[in-house]
């Protein structure tokens, strides 16, 4: 059976439409595998290049304004207070009172002592006068060698006994003005530790001064800072109450044992450079860079590929793109960064972005060159 013509040619170009339709779509796919293959191996990829430097490591610490010297004062001699002239927290100049004993008894031992020194003064005056007379009489028949070294031995006795009442009555004057408590400079009072009425032994502790004229910040310094801590010449601080204010310090005493209660070491900075107002007790910020003892090069830590057990950086080659993944010795991290040691040379490009989706060989387009992290 004959097809007609009309029927035949309807067939031949529906035949035709189909084959090129197919053709077509064949060609796309096959472009967009070709597109699709082209993205695999070039991937766009953020680099950084990599710059070594001395860089200081930075070790914060919260501390507290502290005198260098707080002297516990207290009566050189006993009685009963009968005054107190300052209060816990008093500014004091030195030689302002602090407190007074009863003096009565101090008094009376000065009128003794004062009327024993003008009797002894009255016979060394009385032996002198008698030694230097006879001595007058050393040519006469009344003139005898021994009576003059008697009277010479008793004048000398005089002399003796009237030092001795002299110096015992400079000692009475001396307990004397010890019954006045003074500060022995400038400085606040932090401790009170007698009331009026109270009978004081001497030596006993009466009051706390703290001197203002040398200030000190005291920290407690983790054991694995120690050397950080020792080998720092240098320090600043800046005070809670002024913060973005820093002034320098510089370590004066690092204590050889821990504290029993917070296992940290007590250390002092000496305040070089004193704030405008500063006050004991205050809380500061203390902080102090070492120097590494090698140059380091800073990274985000997005650079850092974990390969096994070592960290790894994806280098990239300036010529032909292609990276390369290099493991590398890792000084130190930080929130976001780390300080590679070794494994890379100082001018090479590592990736910092998409790190897990590179694999070796493949070749990558720069989209970002960043300065070396600070």
């Amino acid at each position: 059976m004959r097809l007609p013509p009309v029927k035949f040619i309807l067939i031949a170009v529906a035949t035709v439409a189909v084959a090129s339709v197919g053709y077509t779509a064949y060609a796309l796919q096959a472009k967009n595998a070709k597109v699709a293959a082209v993205e695999t191996v070039i991937r766009p990829a953020r680099v950084m290049e990599i710059a070594f430097r001395r860089e200081g490591q930075s070790l914060v610490l919260a501390g507290t304004v502290v005198p260098r010297i707080e002297s516990q004062l207290g009566f050189r001699v006993p009685g009963k207070i009968v005054r107190r002239a300052v209060d816990v927290g008093a500014v004091v100049q030195a030689g302002q009172l602090i407190a007074e004993l009863d003096p009565t008894d101090y008094k009376l031992a000065v009128e003794n002592a004062r009327a024993a020194f003008a009797a002894a003064e009255g016979d060394y005056m009385r032996a002198k006068a008698d030694h230097e007379r006879y001595q007058q009489l050393r040519n006469s028949a009344a003139f005898m060698q021994q009576t003059l070294d008697t009277r010479k031995s008793a004048a000398v006795t005089a002399l003796g006994r009237m030092d001795q009442a002299k110096s015992q009555l400079e000692s009475a004057e001396h307990n004397l003005a010890y019954t006045e408590l003074k500060a022995d400079a400038d400085g606040v009072i932090t401790a009170v530790q007698a009331e009026v009425g109270q009978v004081v032994a001497q030596g006993q502790s009466v009051a706390k001064l703290a001197r203002t004229d040398e200030l000190e910040i005291l920290v407690g310094v983790p054991e694995h800072r120690l050397q950080a801590a020792r080998a720092t010449d240098a320090a600043s601080f800046e005070l809670w109450s002024e913060p973005g204010k820093r002034h320098a310090a510089k370590l004066r005493e690092l204590s050889p044992s821990a504290d029993p209660t917070t296992r940290t070491y007590p250390a002092r900075f000496s305040v070089i450079d004193k704030p405008a107002f500063i006050g004991l007790g205050m809380t500061a910020t203390l902080a102090f860079e070492r120097p590494d003892a090698q140059p380091v090069a800073e990274v985000p830590l997005a650079a850092i590929f974990q390969h096994g057990t070592r960290p790894a950086v994806w280098v990239v080659d300036r010529e032909s793109g292609t990276v390369e993944l290099r493991p590398v010795q890792i000084a130190r991290w930080r929130n976001d960064t780390a300080a590679i040691l070794s494994g890379v040379k100082d001018g090479e490009l590592v990736a910092t972005a998409g790190v897990h989706k590179l694999e070796a060989g493949q070749k990558v387009k720069p989209l970002q060159q960043q300065a070396a992290a600070r």
